[in-house]
């Protein structure tokens, strides 16, 4: 034999595998726009539902009205404390104020000006009907006196200049075993209609 005859080792051949074609990746299935915009919108729905539940929940104690407005309220002072000049004297309102998350029990949440007028009590919000400014009493001017933009105001609450779009506010008062209760409320500021806010 010559070194051209070299017959490969029978072990040593290595055979090829026959691999067949690959086939083309199969096309996802087409569907319709309007049924995948459906089934977007109940998605997001069914999601949005116990989300926005679960935000009221939790925003609960911020939206709701606590801490005594439009209650009637002890003010802790008996009619007969009050003088019978007409004098007006303040006094501090105190409420609890409850929500989901907290209890505050006796919380300042205002002040009101009483005066007595021929034995019957009446009472004006302190605030300033026109941009909320404290209102104070001056003897000797007899009258009330708004020091932010000079507004003033008769004992009886009317306006005594143009600044203020409307008079004090008066609220509702009611003697009850001897104390007066006042229905504590605040009005909106800058405009002539009384609206509790």
């Amino acid at each position: 034999m010559s070194d051209h005859d070299h017959v490969p080792d029978s072990g040593a051949a290595a055979s090829v595998p026959d691999v067949p074609d690959a086939a083309p990746p199969s096309e996802p299935p087409r569907r319709n726009f309007m049924v995948q915009a459906f089934a977007a919108g109940l998605g997001a729905l069914v999601g949005l539902i116990p989300a926005s539940i679960g935000g009221l929940f939790f925003l609960n104690p911020l939206i709701r009205r606590t801490g005594g407005a439009g209650d009637f309220l002890p003010l802790g002072v008996a009619p007969d404390g009050l003088p019978d000049d007409g004098t007006p004297q303040r006094v501090t309102v105190r409420a609890d104020i409850v929500n989901v998350w907290n209890k505050s029990p006796n919380q300042p949440v205002g002040s009101v000006w009483l005066r007595k007028i021929e034995g019957q009590v009446i009472a004006f919000n302190t605030i300033c009907p026109h941009l909320g400014c404290a209102v104070d009493h001056r003897p000797a001017e007899g009258d009330f006196y708004c020091p932010c933009h000079t507004s003033a105001f008769q004992l009886d609450g009317e306006r005594k200049n143009d600044i203020p779009p409307r008079g004090m506010d008066a609220l509702e008062v009611e003697v009850r075993d001897g104390e007066v209760w006042v229905k504590y409320q605040e009005f909106r500021g800058a405009t002539s209609e009384k609206v509790p806010v």
